[in-house]
């Protein structure tokens, strides 16, 4: 079981990939709010494996139970706690992986932490299967968010050579391109679709930038130093299975600019004080300045390849070499983008309450 507790909120995940369910709880949020679950399951089919053949053909339904925390469908202030049966999993294909860690996963790492006790079915509670539950958490508080005109939104930036337009540049109809179920905000879903399905034919995987965006973000929100928002909210991106990277603004682009060519001028825009672009993404001295954030997150590419790999057998100590079963995403992110959104909105609104 893994936790956060936060200024307001506090956040529970448990269950592992191959067990019987998984879930999740929250605690703190406000009462009375009505919840749209129409609204959480297109958050759900959006990360939902097996929906399409870019993804794991594990196929879960994915279908949720609130089991606390609203009645009459409003949330109460009480905990508020979601399940999701697991029905769909092979163990089988992970018998041989006991003593034989998988590269670039988890598995080596937890067997030392949990003297070899840790479940490596399908990554045991290192899955990305346990993001479920924090969309679901997550999509409750982007409509309270949304209540407030804020919104949280992805889009996939980049894959390999194939690079979209930056929000940091977006006008506001291309960001609603993106609120409408777009993947990108130019026209480049085929050719991400045939470079990733290359991947896939190869044997291979491919990682993937994701960029985030949180529109009407409020002005004064965080604080310097350990209470910064950017802390906060890389904090909560890194908890995401396969992030390697977190930047706000043009993050790593800053390193090959002048001050001059990227520093945020200052106008008025209808009596109110605005910049003129958004470089640091909406955040100076840890608070929010009432400009977009914008935030760049990286994935590594899916570790399950299926071509041969070289690990060491834990028990004999000799080197061997790995051909990987089961079934697996050829990049991680696709689905990622809606539990991306999720833990952002989680950080977003503890921060505003």
């Amino acid at each position: 079981m893994s936790s956060i507790t936060l200024k307001n909120l506090s956040m529970t995940i448990f269950g592992e990939s191959h067990g019987s369910m998984i879930g999740g709880v929250i605690t703190n949020l406000p009462a009375g709010h009505k919840i749209d679950e129409e609204k959480i399951y297109k958050d759900v089919l959006r990360r939902k494996p097996g929906n399409d053949s870019l993804s794991t053909s594990r196929n879960e339904s994915d279908n949720f139970e609130i089991i606390s925390g609203v009645y009459n469908g409003y949330t109460t202030g009480a905990p508020l706690c979601v399940l999701i049966r697991n029905c769909d999993f092979h163990s089988s294909d992970y018998l041989n992986l006991k003593n034989t860690p998988r590269p670039s996963h988890s598995d080596y790492s937890a067997y030392i932490k949990y003297n070899g006790f840790n479940d490596i079915r399908g990554g045991g509670h290192f899955s990305g299967r346990l993001t479920a539950p924090i969309v679901v958490l997550g999509s409750i508080c982007k409509q309270i968010l949304e209540k407030e005109g804020i919104d949280v939104l992805s889009h996939v930036l980049k894959v390999m050579d194939i690079e979209d337009k930056s929000f940091l540049s977006s006008t506001d109809d291309e960001i609603l391109k993106i609120k409408s179920g777009k993947m990108t905000i130019l026209d480049l879903e085929d050719k991400i679709i045939k470079r990733i399905e290359e991947a896939k034919e190869n044997k291979d995987s491919l990682g993937a930038k994701i960029e985030c965006v949180v529109t009407n973000m409020k002005k004064g929100v965080g604080g310097p130093l350990f209470e910064g928002m950017e802390g906060k909210l890389a904090n909560l991106l890194y908890a995401i299975p396969g992030v390697k990277s977190v930047e706000f603004g043009l993050g790593e682009e800053f390193s090959q600019s002048f001050g001059s060519k990227v520093n945020d001028s200052y106008t008025l825009i209808d009596n109110t004080v605005r910049t003129v672009s958004n470089n640091n993404g909406g955040i100076l001295g840890g608070i929010t300045n009432g400009e977009n954030i914008v935030m760049k997150i990286t994935f590594k590419p899916t570790p399950s390849i299926f071509k041969e790999q070289q690990t060491v057998n834990l028990e004999t100590l000799e080197k061997e070499t790995l051909i990987l079963k089961g079934r697996h995403d050829p990049v991680i992110a696709l689905r990622a983008m809606p539990v991306l959104e999720a833990i952002t909105a989680f950080g977003i609104l503890d921060s505003i309450l």
